[in-house]
């Protein structure tokens, strides 16, 4: 019981550190000598490395907020976790981490689809880049975990 308990804080660990490093890393879209994230959209020109904020789209401020929401409901879920562990009665299922562990999971899947579709560098040739990519390895191990915390039981 004690390993399964380990690895799922592991997991949630892991996914956690996912979700940090894709809503602050600066590669959501990369083209050329461009890149842009959620924050800052950077060029790399004249010998210099030259950013602007993002856009005032309501797309993109939905982005930021989802994927703040995520990483705050997944840390949520974390806390509730460890309390759960020392509090929760035997026999009981950790139900209240597994809810902050979905819904933490649905934010970056909205997140991911919506700057999917409305990524402005979608026409000219960019390609996806790292962050972005950890966005969508986050919410299917984001699920799982949330799914795992349904079915675990704090040993009787």
């Amino acid at each position: 019981m004690l390993l399964i308990l380990l690895g799922v804080l592991i997991l949630h660990l892991i996914i956690l550190l996912l979700l940090i490093i894709s809503t602050a890393a600066s590669t959501w879209t990369v083209s050329g000598d461009t890149s842009t994230d959620l924050w800052y959209s950077c060029a790399n020109s004249n010998g210099g490395y030259h950013c602007k904020p993002a856009s005032n789209e309501d797309w993109i401020q939905a982005v930021q907020a989802l994927m703040i929401l995520s990483l705050l409901f997944c840390f949520f879920a974390l806390i509730a976790f460890v309390f759960q562990l020392f509090k929760l009665v035997k026999g009981g299922r950790f139900f209240f981490t597994a809810i902050f562990q979905i819904l933490a999971s649905l934010f970056v899947m909205c997140a991911a689809i919506i700057y999917t579709v409305m990524s402005p560098d979608s026409n000219t040739g960019a390609s996806f880049g790292y962050a972005y990519v950890l966005a969508w390895v986050a919410f299917p191990l984001c699920l799982i975990s949330g799914l795992i915390y349904i079915v675990l039981r704090k040993k009787e």
